[in-house]
């Protein structure tokens, strides 16, 4: 099977529709935690640990000389990266979780119960007709 026609079976299945949807969505998301954890979580955080602007926490490495930028390790957007990751990480996980217990809930549903079949029938006849012999 060549490359073109497998990419096309690919494409029209809607794996990349779905999967491109997901990806829009994903980065919406994360637009929204980046926010949330800028704006909403970390100015408290900063004002119990005495006035401290996350974003702005950094170490020069070396000063900036005449149009040359300093050199800087900002590590306080590390750390507001570093929450972003997590509270997504664990939004993920919460909703994977709640999608397998959903999947259980399936499984573990009892399905209806079916006819005997005719042997089934029949043989608990002869087992009735055994047991009024004796």
């Amino acid at each position: 099977m060549s490359m073109i026609k497998e990419f096309k079976e690919f494409a029209v299945k809607g794996n990349v529709v779905d999967m491109a949807v997901g990806i829009i969505i994903g980065a919406a998301f994360g637009k929204i935690v980046s926010s949330f954890v800028g704006d909403v979580i970390m100015p408290p955080i900063g004002v119990l640990l005495g006035g401290v602007d996350f974003s702005n926490l950094a170490f020069t490495l070396k000063e900036a000389e005449g149009s040359a930028p300093a050199v800087v390790i900002s590590y306080g957007k590390f750390l507001q990266t570093v929450i972003d990751f997590t509270i997504i990480a664990f939004a993920v996980f919460m909703g994977i979780k709640a999608i397998n217990s959903l999947k259980k809930q399936e499984e573990a549903a009892p399905s209806a119960p079916t006819a005997p079949s005719a042997q089934e029938v029949l043989l608990g006849e002869i087992r009735d007709l055994l047991k009024d012999r004796k």
